[in-house]
């Protein structure tokens, strides 16, 4: 794959940086870095506000085709605009679910009609959007899903629990993994259902983390209600549906996120040259292979969007960016020292004590380091599936 740049990537990549220069500015230039992992309560109707800003100036869904509000734009050029984003630290989008994940699943496995309900409100981030893929008792092992829908005239009915509900508490919808075959197992007998989030028959409990905040829910669905003719795939296939949304799941955006992540190793770099901790040569090791580990992922990302890769690719790249997240916690710790270990009033968490907290979750969420290495040994190197 050739990862250089063309003259007309160049050419849009300086019209993004212009823009973003222009418009994160005035009411809007105080978002700068806000609302980043573990901080989404930030100044959330002020980030709403400014995607709606964005949509108006035709800046979300930017790879989705022109039939369906997207502008059709090319890889590069899609990746270019999530590096900007990230370079000019803009605030962290409020409709990531909808735009990166529910709408590509809709255009690719949706009916004309789901398609013309639901993603003018998700380009125009009218409504928003929460995954319920994960219980109790199906986290990384996702096919163990127990929750269940029936039909009862033109309604699914839910009955079950998820877990780890990204932002449910501010979502309009939910894209739901659930059984609708009684007795099918594994990965049978699943269907990905539509659901309305605004209903007396689903409770949203918010889970505490270590961070202090709770973006992560508990939902309950008791007798849950949502249109029979919103199963995305047709009844059944919702397993293949589901593994499509986690493939977009690691899609553009991941390159933005990369960027973000050198911000924060220049930061922490900078912190250890003011603090004297850059002459430990352990620290020192650390932030230099850091330094190098992150441009491999920068380009395994790349790699990674092509289209013949993407499979193995996309197991890879999660292994790799989170045990880097979670090792630049751990070397954020060091540099600060002694300090690291307490707070300000009211556990007051600085930036770097927020930042090695909420990434112990990195090899977890999204699917866990185990679950990744399992798939790359069985599906790409067709080593015998694990014993159970």
């Amino acid at each position: 794959m050739d990862l250089s740049y063309s003259q007309e990537d160049e050419a849009f990549r300086a019209e993004v940086r212009a823009w973003l220069e222009e418009h994160l500015a005035g009411d809007f230039a105080g978002l700068r870095g806000k609302g980043g992992p573990g901080r989404e309560h930030e100044a959330h109707e002020e980030r709403i506000a400014w995607d709606r800003h964005l949509a108006k100036h035709g800046w979300t869904c930017l790879g989705w085709p022109e039939e369906y509000g997207g502008r059709g734009l090319p890889l590069f050029q899609q990746v270019i605009f999530h590096e900007e984003y990230a370079r000019a630290n803009a605030p962290a989008r409020v409709n990531h679910l909808g735009e990166e994940l529910l709408g590509p699943t809709l255009i690719a496995f949706g009916s004309e009609e789901q398609k013309a309900r639901f993603l003018p409100r998700i380009v125009a981030v009218e409504e928003f959007w929460c995954q319920g893929y994960s219980e109790p008792g199906a986290g990384s092992d996702l096919a163990n899903v127990s929750t269940k829908a029936r039909i009862d005239g033109d309604h699914y009915v839910i009955d079950g629990q998820k877990v780890w509900t990204s932002l449910a508490h501010q979502a309009d919808w939910c894209f739901v993994l659930a059984r609708t075959e009684p007795g099918s197992q594994r990965h049978q007998g699943l269907s990905y259902l539509l659901v309305p989030m605004h209903q007396a028959e689903i409770e949203v409990r918010p889970i505490i983390q270590l961070t202090g905040t709770s973006e992560f829910n508990e939902v309950f669905f008791s007798g849950a209600r949502t249109d029979a003719d919103l199963v995305v795939g047709g009844e059944g296939n919702g397993w293949q549906v589901a593994m499509g949304t986690l493939g977009f799941e690691r899609g553009v955006s991941t390159i933005g996120q990369q960027v973000g992540f050198q911000r924060e190793l220049d930061a922490l770099l900078e912190l250890a040259r003011s603090n004297g901790a850059l002459d430990d040569l352990f620290v020192r090791d650390g932030l230099a292979r850091a330094q190098v580990e992150l441009e491999v992922i920068r380009l395994n990302a790349l790699r990674t969007l092509s289209e013949d890769q993407a499979p193995q690719q996309a197991s890879i790249s999660k292994l790799l960016w989170a045990t880097w997240h979670r090792t630049l916690g751990d070397l954020a710790m060091q540099v600060q020292g002694a300090d690291s270990l307490t707070t300000g009033a009211d556990y007051d968490l600085d930036e770097w004590q927020r930042l090695f907290l909420f990434t112990r979750a990195d090899t977890i969420y999204g699917g866990s380091d185990e679950i990744q290495r399992n798939v790359l040994a069985e599906r790409v190197l067709g080593l015998p599936r694990e014993k159970r």
